[in-house]
């Protein structure tokens, strides 16, 4: 190599890169295809919930709002004596899932707990119970808790942030680079900050393929096996994110000679071409691929990745190098044309965001019933003030292009980065979350609203879930975990609700223990109002405490 020409070093550059963008190609073809659908919402069951039939079924039949898949050991159907009542494996047929069990089982209460995979790689989980011949005392799952680690799905939103924030320092540094670059000043801090971005993208999607299987599977971080990573790098979620490692490492081959300042036109090409299809993965990873219309919403989220990767990642490189370091003459000719992509980025931000709003929100009223719709509010706020900030920055360049003297700019623009970097961690909980058309739908067994929070005690902590949170019938769910996020085992639960203001006392809430630190009971809350939750959970014959919280019913 190191007699080796510089136009052979970049003719075995660009080979490799095609090589790679080819080899990309090849695995979005052969990718598995997803349906679309996401966030599956079990609809229906035979036996159906909580009914008592006089003879053993064969099986038990499960159907769902939308397609899922199976996580390997994750469906039990458990008998009244404790023992395993399903006989091999259960069959998925799009969104039917079929369960065979022994008909000649005993009677009484059987449990069925689940936990499938929606097309869009969210987990789905549940249980359910019914009766043969007469009911009898629940069994109690003695299986592994299949939920995953609260850390897990914090650790999620935090490595897609830190994805979110290398794609706009490697974008950035190499526009600007490429383009607006003063030939008087050094490279070496831009082009060090472009690989960072790079490594950054790379970590997170090697984290991300390392933290879907424990969230998929149920677990903690470290809870990965050969096989739950062979079964994540299965899916159309696992093909998406190898098809952007390929395209990183075609990145890393082409960017050496962008930063060093001796590119040619055709390697910009061919890194346009690969940055575009990069980040087309992103959206085929998530809802926008299983949206009602998936090829509309993975053009419009690329776009608006791509625009928001362009827009700050220019601004980084303004405020971080050009500003402090181009004199007038250079600042004079750059921030004209910064201020055109600004602009064209921003109006690209705007359209997309829109549409993929529509898309997914559905409805109006969704904007202000779901989460989903909450925080999309919250980010179109933010960007407002983003907007705000961006008008007035490009009125100092008009200012400074008119009087031919400086102008102060770097407020602005560290204005600009601040509050967007809000918006970019906003954006990473945005694709945790369940989007506002599958939230708000109208299906039987769906949730019109949802409350989740976390109690802690000095010695443990316990997450309550409760739907649809409204007047009527309502599921609950408690989840003990252990100062460190581990299950917490627990030897009884005890819960009630009581509502003063409407002079309703105490209610006890009849519990089901399904797991030794998860269990499940349903109550019926006859009004409105902010009901008091009180959850004793005893964890020894000694050791007990008790957690309250109010809980808002509409």
């Amino acid at each position: 190599m190191a007699g080796m020409s510089v136009a052979n070093r970049r003719r075995i550059a660009r080979l490799i890169a095609t090589a790679g963008l080819l080899v990309t190609v090849v695995a979005l073809l052969i990718a598995p295809a997803g349906p679309a659908s996401a966030h599956a919402v079990m609809v229906s069951s035979s036996p159906a919930s909580s009914t008592v039939v006089p003879n053993g079924p064969s099986e038990v039949v499960l159907t769902f709002s939308e397609s899922v898949r199976k996580v390997p050991g994750k469906i039990r159907v458990i008998a009244p004596d404790g023992s395993r009542a399903d006989r091999g494996e259960p069959t998925f047929e799009g969104s039917v899932v079929s369960i065979p069990v022994d008909p000649a089982g005993a009677r009484g209460t059987y449990l069925v707990s689940y936990r499938v995979i929606s097309a869009d790689s969210h987990p789905v989980s549940g249980a359910l119970t019914y009766s043969v011949g007469a009911p009898s005392t629940p069994p109690v799952d003695s299986g592994d808790d299949s939920r995953a680690d609260p850390v897990v799905g914090n650790a999620i939103k935090v490595v897609k942030s830190l994805g979110y924030a290398g794609l706009l320092l490697l974008v950035g540094p190499a526009l600007v680079l490429a383009a607006l670059w003063p030939r008087r000043l050094s490279r070496r801090g831009a082009g060090r900050l472009a690989w960072v971005g790079l490594g950054l993208v790379a970590f997170s999607t090697v984290s991300n393929l390392w933290l879907q299987v424990p969230y998929t599977a149920g677990g903690g971080v470290f809870d990965v096996t050969g096989e739950g990573l062979s079964e994540v790098l299965g899916t159309s979620f696992g093909a998406a994110h190898l098809v952007r490692l390929g395209l990183l490492l075609a990145t890393a081959f082409l960017l050496r000679p962008l930063l060093g300042g001796s590119v040619e036109r055709s390697d910009l090409v061919i890194l346009g071409v690969i940055g575009g299809a990069a980040l087309v993965t992103w959206p085929l990873a998530g809802h926008p691929a299983v949206s009602p219309a998936p090829a509309v919403s993975v053009v419009v989220d690329a776009v608006h990745l791509g625009s928001m990767a362009v827009w700050l990642g220019g601004l980084v490189m303004l405020a971080g190098f050009l500003l402090p370091r181009a004199d007038e003459r250079e600042l004079g000719a750059i921030l004209p044309i910064w201020s055109r992509w600004a602009a064209l980025s921003v109006s690209a931000l705007l359209l997309a965001g829109t549409v993929q709003a529509l898309i997914e929100v559905a409805t109006p009223k969704a904007l202000f019933d779901t989460t989903y719709g909450r925080l999309v509010l919250a980010k179109v706020g933010l960007f407002a003030l983003v907007i705000a900030v961006a008008a007035y920055s490009r009125q100092l360049v008009r200012r400074r292009i008119a009087a031919g003297r400086p102008t102060p700019m770097r407020r602005a623009v560290w204005a600009e980065l601040a509050i967007t970097a809000v918006v970019l961690g906003l954006s990473a909980v945005l694709v945790q979350t369940t989007p506002a058309r599958t939230a708000g739908a109208d299906v039987a067994g769906a949730s019109e609203g949802y409350y989740n929070a976390t109690l802690s005690s000095p010695n443990f902590s316990v997450q309550v879930e409760m739907d649809p949170a409204e007047r009527g019938n309502n599921t609950m769910h408690f989840y003990a975990y252990t100062k460190e996020n581990s299950p917490q085992p627990v030897v009884e639960w005890r819960a009630t609700v009581a509502l003063p203001s409407a002079g309703i006392e105490a209610i006890q809430v009849p519990l089901l223990p399904l797991t030794d630190n998860h269990a499940t009971g349903e109550i019926n809350l006859p009004a409105a109002g902010e009901w008091q939750l009180r959850i004793t959970v005893r964890t020894s014959d000694i050791d007990q405490a008790t957690v309250t919280a109010t809980v808002p019913i509409g």
